[in-house]
């Protein structure tokens, strides 16, 4: 499963923030003055210049704990995160392979989904867990038993739902329970002095006396003391679900090491990744546009009617794509009806059986493409016993459902929603609207209506349908695509065509613009030239074997193992002897085992060949198994292997950059590579016109008034964030300028560099022409990056491909890059969020 350009980004600051939390916590333990004790946690924080305020945290033992939120909007695979996440932190956490982990959902449906794709053992979500343990991976649920070994064998995922770990009522609960199947993880409850010393490990553990008696305080061998004593990670769902007093109470509780959160709309969170909608939108993992019809018939009949005919029109269409492509597609139509329950059928409400029977006798449709999904009745989980609503041999066409797919459901073949409900009611569109944007298979399929999601109701209020679609997508963390929203009443036809508003250059630019194309990298081949491919033309001719791993090898390997000891007391009968001895048995051999096919799948995405990456793995062990030490030379190695995969890695993705910099500046050199205007269709001019949705609000002038300086008429104001705004504005009102173009992120403008991902730059400006007024004389593209950003490892990948872009266009005559371009001085610039008014200064003044 190869991940989106976010997911990628979000990986890289979750792994920097635990490395930083790695190293802190290290110094902090090594402690011994609690005046001198610090937060480690929040510290990180603080290191990783992270722009939100962090808010402390500790568990239920008073130490600091680690929390951090995923910000991700519905459809951002965000179980995909939480698996990688938990191969990041057990590898440069709490640096083993084993452990538990609490996975804890607020919804039967976000259980059922989650659990069904982890055992799964062909699912890459499992694989994933899969990969992270070495292939020991168990999955569990509450009413599961394990013993010690278990957890020292394996990775353990728990799942967990929230309600069954409600403080409230938490001695009627299973999880808080005593049980027959955790004694060995605590002494025997005639050992006074071993019981007494766990507690003062673990002085929050459950007893049975409140006050000391005969026997002394009594430890309840149930499942929710020993999460308290196995410190686990725990991955919460819908993390905003669980922000009670109570809920949070007993998160702590669990005495967990770290917290990660997942969330599409946090509020009391440390927001350590915030993806936003539009970088779903651009990765095509949402279908958008939604088009809403709003019915004028009073006849719920008439709005099923519209659905069902969307839906087969829709089925056409995918049957066309699938004939082309071999991609199955089956369109699904929900609907929402007011009653379901057996005693209910026969009143002025809307009842699932009678639209069952309008589908079936009325409108023809087989019974068996009819589903109904309710609290009592659940057709849906026949079809999720073999295989699933994605797969060919299911039938299922049409769900009808009251509540049950508000939370947690999700298949992306659900393109129609069909609302029954009573008009004056706005939930039901509010909490349904994301069940239907999910895109099928993560990938547009450039069929217009296969890529668009469709709503259709029935005598609403304009105004009020409008917002409660906007805060359904809100609730959806997609508040940002609010513009890509387009409602119709009934007469003004299906939407979809000739929805969007087109806005054509301004005629006082349109000359000018017109005529102007900017260069991209070109390459040659046998038929003259064409734009670079990163794959056939740079990582191809990576030269692997010149890699160095001497930093690597240069390594010192510390002798002393830094391990996690909670877990493994009191296993056997001498417990004052072997509790030592067990704490050193576990330092030394727990953890993760010596495997050279465990390091080269750490190393695999980033060595593409997976021989060549083994060889590394193997050249890397093989150098420290003949240096040994004092120690057993496996024992060493083991002692420090996530530490070597840390360092290998790192190694190997600055070589990688540095090998693919050099092959791309050789190709100039050699004359094999250009960034060339070539015609042909092949350059990048701008667009005659943009096209921009009714409901999107346009960006205006900082003091109000419309827009003078921009190349067309309207842009919209949530293609900016705030940095962007600001420097919109300050274009608008300086003298020099003759036109600016907000380049759109895949849509418009890019560089491919030596990197994977292209660059999009984020504005194209022009200078007037002193001589003439009525053309320009210069073109200066520009990316600008937020403080935080300023000097990471992208944003210097992004100045060293823009200084060549500028060095190739003032080395070459104008007359190669294209004749119309003659006489024009194009240049790149970087402006950095806390220097970009600076620098737009000087360069309006050249």
């Amino acid at each position: 499963m190869r991940l989106k350009e976010y997911q990628q980004r979000a990986l890289a600051g979750i792994r920097s923030y635990l490395e930083l939390l790695a190293d802190l916590k290290k110094k902090a333990e090594g402690i011994t003055d609690p005046d001198m004790a610090f937060d480690f946690a929040a510290k990180a924080w603080e290191k990783a210049k992270l722009p939100r305020r962090y808010l402390p945290h500790k568990n239920g033992l008073g130490q600091a704990l680690p929390t951090f939120c995923l910000k991700l909007p519905t459809g951002g695979g965000k179980t995909l995160l939480a698996v990688k996440t938990i191969d990041l932190v057990n590898t440069i956490y709490r640096k083993r392979q084993t452990g538990l982990v609490l996975w804890i959902v607020p919804t039967t449906q976000i259980y059922r989904q989650t659990i069904q794709c982890l055992k799964d053992r062909d699912h890459p979500y499992r694989q994933h867990l899969d990969l992270a343990s070495g292939g020991h991976t168990l999955i569990l649920e509450k009413t599961d038993h394990f013993a010690p070994l278990d957890v020292q064998e394996n990775l353990i995922v728990l799942m967990l739902m929230l309600p069954s770990a409600n403080r409230k009522t938490k001695e009627t609960l299973k999880v808080f329970k005593d049980s027959g199947g955790f004694q060995d993880f605590f002494p025997p409850e005639d050992d006074i002095i071993a019981q007494e010393a766990t507690l003062t490990r673990f002085p929050n553990l459950d007893t049975y006396e409140k006050q000391s008696g005969f026997w002394g305080r009594q430890i309840k061998t149930s499942l929710g003391n020993t999460l308290r004593t196995l410190s686990p990670v725990i991955i919460l769902d819908e993390g905003h679900k669980a922000y009670s007093d109570g809920a949070q109470e007993t998160l702590r509780g669990f005495n967990p090491c770290l917290v990660a959160e997942l969330s599409a709309t946090p509020v009391q969170s440390n927001i350590l990744v915030d993806i936003a909608g539009r970088e779903l939108h651009h990765e095509e993992m949402i279908k958008l546009d939604l088009h809403v019809v709003n019915k004028a018939s009073p006849d719920w009949k008439d709005t099923l009617l519209a659905g069902v005919n969307k839906r087969n029109v829709l089925e056409e269409k995918a049957k066309e794509y699938e004939a082309n492509t071999g991609i199955y597609i089956r369109p699904i139509c929900l609907i929402q009806v007011e009653r379901t329950g057996k005693n209910q059928e026969g009143g002025r409400y809307i009842h699932s059986e009678q639209v069952r029977e309008h589908l079936t006798k009325v409108m023809g449709v087989p019974a068996e493409q009819i589903a109904v999904k309710t609290s009592e009745k659940d057709e849906l989980k026949e079809v999720d016993d073999i295989g699933g609503l994605l797969g060919r041999d299911c039938k299922i066409r049409y769900i009808i459902t009251k509540q049950a797919l508000q939370e947690g459901w999700d298949c992306s073949f659900a393109y129609v929603l069909a609302i029954l409900t009573n008009p004056s009611s706005q939930n039901a569109l509010t909490q349904l609207v994301g069940r239907i944007l999910r895109q099928p298979y993560a990938r547009k399929t450039q069929v217009r209506d296969l890529d668009e999601s469709y709503v259709f109701c029935f005598q609403q209020r304009a105004n009020a349908l409008l917002e409660s679609i906007r805060d359904g997508f809100a609730q959806e963390g997609l508040g940002d695509l609010r513009g890509h929203i387009a409602t119709e009443d009934e007469y003004g036809g299906m939407p979809g065509d000739g929805m969007d508003q087109l806005f054509d250059m301004r005629e006082r630019f349109k000359m000018a613009a017109g005529r102007a194309i900017l260069p991209v990298f070109m390459v040659r081949n046998s038929h003259g030239w064409r734009p670079v491919n990163y794959d056939m033309d740079i990582a191809a001719r990576i030269p692997w074997d010149e890699v160095t791993l001497t930093p690597v090898l240069q390594l010192t390997l510390s002798e002393y193992e830094e391990k996690d000891v909670e877990i493994g007391v009191t296993l056997t009968d001498d417990r004052h002897r072997v509790i030592e001895a067990r704490g050193i048995h576990d330092l030394r051999e727990g953890g993760i085992r010596v495997d050279p096919v465990f390091m080269t799948r750490q190393i695999g995405d980033v060595v593409p060949n997976p021989w060549q990456a083994h060889e590394f793995a193997q050249q890397v062990l093989n150098h420290f198994r003949k240096i040994g030490g004092k120690l057993d030379t496996e024992r060493l190695i083991a002692n420090n292997f996530v530490f070597l995969i840390e360092e290998l890695r790192k190694q190997l993705e600055a070589e990688k950059d540095r090998l693919a910099e050099r092959v791309f500046c050789s190709m100039l050199e050699k004359d094999e590579l250009r960034f060339l205007i070539i015609g042909n269709n092949l350059d990048w001019s701008f667009p005659k016109s943009i096209a921009i949705k009714p409901t999107s609000k346009r960006l205006t002038r900082e003091k109000g008034g419309q827009l003078e300086f921009s190349l067309y008429e309207a842009v919209p104001e949530d293609d900016f964030n705030e940095t962007e705004k600001a420097v919109a504005w300050y274009l608008e009102n300086q003298h020099r300028l003759f036109f600016w173009f907000r380049n759109r992120a895949r849509h418009d403008y890019s560089i491919q560099g030596w990197r994977e991902h292209r660059i999009y730059p984020d504005f194209i400006f022009t200078a007037t022409d002193r001589t003439t007024h009525t053309d320009y004389e210069r073109v200066y593209v520009v990316e600008t990056k937020g403080l935080h950003l300023k000097d990471n490892a992208k944003t210097n990948y992004i100045r060293k491909v823009f200084d060549i872009c500028t060095r190739q266009a003032k080395s070459r005559n104008w007359n190669e890059l294209g004749l119309e371009m003659k006489d024009k001085v194009l240049r790149f610039e970087v402006l950095d969020e806390d220097e970009w008014e600076a620098k737009l200064n000087e360069v309006l003044l050249e």
